[in-house]
C-alpha cells in the first residue's frame, strides 16, 4: 500500500508543527483519502470505524479550515463537532486542545449529565470550536447563548449511532439553523453509509465526496480473533483461566446486559481481578473516573455494554473479550476496534455459548471471513472462588454445601 505523508499537504505551518511534536507521519487511510479532498473545498461522508484515524482527519481540516480564515476579534462561534456520546465528545475535545497547541482557537465541550453552569460560562466567554452532544448544544443554544449564522465547519461525528440513540431529529434542527450547504464545509463520518444517513449527507451537505475504508480490513490484520465455543457453565471458568495467563495491560471484557456485567465483575472480584463495571446508568463523574483510572493503568480490566463500544479512545488496550457475543454483527467490529488501534496489535476473544452462537453466522458474514476457532480444554477452565457482593454460596440444583465442594465444581451455573 502507498505510504502518504503528513507533510505532502499544504496544511498551515502551525498544525505541521504540532504533527512533528505529536510524531505524526505516515496517514491512516483514512486520512490519505480525506485530507486531499478537504483541502480542495470538497465535503466529505466518510465510511470508518474507529481505531482509524478520522478524528484526526476531521480535526486537520477544521483547524486548517478556521486558520486560514482567521476573523479578528471575532467572538461568532465557528465551528461545530457533534459526537453522539459523552464519551465520544470527551475524547475529541483532548484531541482538539493536542492540535490547538500553537493556533489560539477558544475551544468548549458541552455535554450532559455534568458541570451545567460551568459549561454555560465558557460558552459566555466565545467559542471558535464548539464539540458538542445534541441535548445539551440545542439547551445552550435556546437561551441564545450563541447562535449559528455563522458556522464555517461543521462534523457529524458516527452519524449512524446518532439514529440509534434517536438524536437524528435534534441533528437536523441543528443544521436547519446555519448557513447553506454550499456556505460552509460539512464533514460526516459513520461506520456504515446506509440509506438514512445517506440521506441525510445529500439533505444537509453540498454534494459529498464518499469516502469508505472497509471495516475488515481496518481489524483483520491488526487484531489476532479467536473463538471458543463453550457451554454456558463454563463462561466464567474459561474468563478467568484466560486472564490468569495473560499479562493484564487493559483489557475490556464485553457482555450485552447491565446484569451480566454485574455477574461477571462479582467474579471477578471474587477471584482477586480488580476490574470494574461501565453501563449506561453509571454516574458521569463516576464514568468518567472509571476512564482515567483505565487510562492511566491502575484499573486493568473494564465489564463493559455496548456503551463503551463507541468513542472509548484509550492506547494500549492490549485484549477484548466477546463474553457475550453481540447480537448485532457491527458491534462485533466497533468492540474488537477497542484493541489494535492506530496500526498497533491486539487480541480479541469471543465465547460463542448456548445463547449468543446464533449471531456467529451474521459476524462472518459481515466481516467476510470465519473467525479462527481453538477447542477448551480442561486445564484452561480456572478453579472458581465464590462471588462477591451477591449470595456467598448459591443454590443450585446441585446445592453446594460448603466451600470445599464450591472450589471443587469447575464451572458456574449460566445467570445469563
Amino acid at each position: 500500500m502507498k505510504v502518504t505523508e503528513f507533510k505532502k499537504f499544504k496544511l498551515d505551518d502551525r498544525l505541521l508543527r504540532v504533527i512533528d511534536d505529536i510524531e505524526f507521519k505516515n496517514c491512516t487511510p483514512i486520512q490519505a483519502k480525506c485530507l486531499p479532498l478537504i483541502l480542495e473545498g470538497h465535503d466529505i461522508a466518510g465510511q470508518a470505524q474507529t481505531g482509524t484515524g478520522k478524528t484526526a482527519a476531521f480535526l486537520l481540516a477544521t483547524f486548517h479550515t478556521l486558520l486560514s480564515k482567521s476573523k479578528k476579534n471575532c467572538t461568532n462561534l465557528r465551528a461545530i463537532i457533534i459526537a453522539p456520546t459523552r464519551e465520544l465528545a470527551i475524547q475529541i475535545y483532548k484531541d482538539a486542545e493536542i492540535f490547538n497547541r500553537y493556533c489560539g482557537l477558544n475551544l468548549c465541550l458541552v455535554y450532559g449529565g455534568i458541570d451545567y453552569e460551568e459549561q454555560r460560562s465558557s460558552l459566555l466567554e466565545g467559542v471558535d470550536l464548539l464539540v458538542a452532544t445534541p441535548g445539551r448544544l440545542i439547551d445552550y443554544y435556546k437561551q441564545r447563548l450563541f447562535n449559528f449564522k455563522y458556522i464555517e465547519v461543521v462534523v457529524l461525528d458516527e452519524a449512524d449511532r446518532m439514529f440509534d440513540l434517536g438524536f437524528i431529529n435534534d441533528i437536523r434542527y441543528i443544521l436547519r439553523r446555519m448557513p447553506k450547504p454550499d456556505r460552509r464545509l460539512n464533514l460526516l463520518f459513520s461506520a456504515t453509509l446506509s440509506y438514512r444517513v445517506m440521506e441525510l449527507a445529500y439533505e444537509h451537505m453540498n454534494n459529498p465526496k464518499l469516502v469508505k475504508i472497509n471495516p475488515e480490513k481496518v481489524t483483520a490484520d491488526n487484531v489476532k480473533q479467536i473463538l471458543y465455543h463453550v457451554a454456558n457453565d463454563e463462561k466464567i471458568p474459561l474468563l478467568l483461566g484466560l486472564l490468569k495467563r495473560i499479562n493484564r495491560k487493559r483489557i475490556i471484557v464485553f457482555v450485552n446486559t447491565k446484569r451480566v456485567a454485574e455477574k461477571v465483575w462479582s467474579y471477578l472480584e471474587g477471584n482477586k481481578i480488580h476490574a470494574a463495571v461501565l453501563s449506561g446508568d453509571v454516574p458521569q463523574k463516576k464514568r468518567q473516573r472509571l476512564f482515567n483510572e483505565f487510562s492511566t493503568g491502575k484499573l486493568k480490566v473494564l465489564v463493559a455494554t455496548d456503551l463503551a463500544a463507541r468513542g472509548l479512545h484509550i492506547p494500549d488496550i492490549s485484549h477484548v473479550f466477546n463474553y457475550d457475543l453481540p447480537q448485532n454483527a457491527e458491534d462485533y467490529v466497533h468492540r474488537i476496534g477497542r484493541t489494535a488501534r492506530a496500526g498497533a496489535s491486539g487480541d480479541a476473544v469471543s465465547f460463542a455459548c448456548e445463547d449468543y452462537v446464533y449471531s456467529l453466522t451474521e459476524i462472518e458474514s459481515y466481516i467476510g471471513y470465519q473467525i479462527k476457532r481453538d477447542a477448551v480444554e480442561e486445564k484452561m477452565l480456572d478453579v472458581v472462588e465464590p462471588p462477591v457482593k451477591i449470595r456467598k454460596y448459591e443454590k443450585f440444583s446441585n446445592p453446594i454445601k460448603n466451600k470445599k465442594q464450591f472450589k471443587k465444581r469447575n464451572r458456574i451455573p449460566s445467570n445469563n
